[in-house]
């Protein structure tokens, strides 16, 4: 990454854990290889924050609790909602962070998705768009500046939490090629239109 590191640059590690990695509940394509780039990201960066999808059994958003098929979607009370394979359930070892994470280098863990009727993509805003998870208020709190992320999937949790980030005033930064994505019908390419709409700024870690 050509881009120098400042002294209140944060980095957002987003939903690094086994059921989005090869083998997981909802597997993203070759996400496991974004796990090397994030160790060797973290120690660069003097604030660091960790996601973790975090969901009860049960879980509003998974297409189990409905009886429908993965990826159908429905309408629930805050909108249009995908439909998922039960994944990152509370305490499973699918919503553990991939053991080859150095997860001991950041110094907040944010659990998102874990009021059983609301789905939370962004480390930052609940799909609600109203629930806080409180990442603004701490990255406020330690002085933060920039605001990079990464992490998993490019298309959905890393993209909502950039454009969380940048509503909440943060320069955004989206470190490309540590990132994986799930590109469901097109997401991948809304979510790259979205985010350079929003003015995040696209980089390589290496």
């Amino acid at each position: 990454m050509s881009d120098e590191i400042r002294p209140n640059d944060a980095l957002i590690v987003v939903d690094v854990q086994n059921d989005f990695c090869p083998g997981g509940a909802l597997a993203v394509a070759d996400g496991d290889a974004v796990v090397p780039l994030v160790n060797r990201l973290m120690p660069r960066f003097p604030i660091v924050v960790l996601t973790q999808d975090w969901h009860p059994a049960g879980h509003a958003s998974f297409a189990s609790a409905h009886g429908r098929a993965p990826f159908e979607t429905i309408d629930l009370d805050y909108g249009r909602q995908i439909l998922w394979p039960d994944h990152c359930v509370q305490g499973s070892r699918g919503a553990e962070f991939h053991p080859a994470l150095e997860a001991s280098r950041a110094q907040m863990i944010v659990r998102k998705g874990f009021h059983a009727g609301v789905d939370s993509y962004s480390g930052f805003v609940e799909a609600d768009r109203r629930t806080a998870t409180g990442l603004a208020g701490y990255l406020r709190d330690r002085g933060a500046g920039r605001v990079f992320v990464c992490g998993l999937a490019t298309d959905f949790c890393v993209a909502w939490t950039a454009l969380d980030a940048r509503a909440a005033g943060f320069p955004v930064v989206l470190v490309e090629d540590a990132c994986r994505a799930i590109d469901l019908d097109g997401s991948l390419d809304r979510a790259f239109a979205d985010m350079a709409a929003a003015g995040v700024e696209r980089v390589p870690a290496i």
